[in-house]
């Protein structure tokens, strides 16, 4: 692996939240530490209510996970864009993240420990 990426199950359940809405809930969530990045939580895919994401145009790639697609969150009052990602083939270093989705923690959405 990477020496500054580390994958670790994550601690306890995990919960989503975006505009009220509960979006998944896990004790199979992994968590991944990248450099000197906060911590971020990767939910199982089969753990998320994909009816509420719409995937997106948009992608990215990082040299040491791979090419990332990005979702958008589909609430009551609007859509929030390019707020989820996943490493659908993600690079060798990085592979218990595949079938994986991690969320961009901003106002509208929430991961906690419950």
């Amino acid at each position: 692996m990477v020496d500054y990426i580390t994958i670790r199950k994550a601690q306890g359940t995990w919960t989503v939240r975006a505009g009220g809405a509960v979006l998944g809930e896990s004790a199979q969530a992994l968590e991944l530490v990248e450099g000197d990045y906060p911590p971020v939580i990767y939910f199982p895919r089969s753990d998320i209510a994909m009816a509420f994401l719409d995937a997106s145009e948009k992608t990215s790639h990082c040299p040491h996970k791979g090419d990332a697609r990005y979702f958008s969150v589909v609430t009551k009052s609007r859509t929030l864009q390019n707020v989820v990602w996943s490493y659908e083939e993600p690079n060798d270093v990085v592979e218990q993240i595949k079938d994986y989705l991690a969320f961009h923690t901003i106002p509208e959405i929430t991961v906690e420990q419950i």
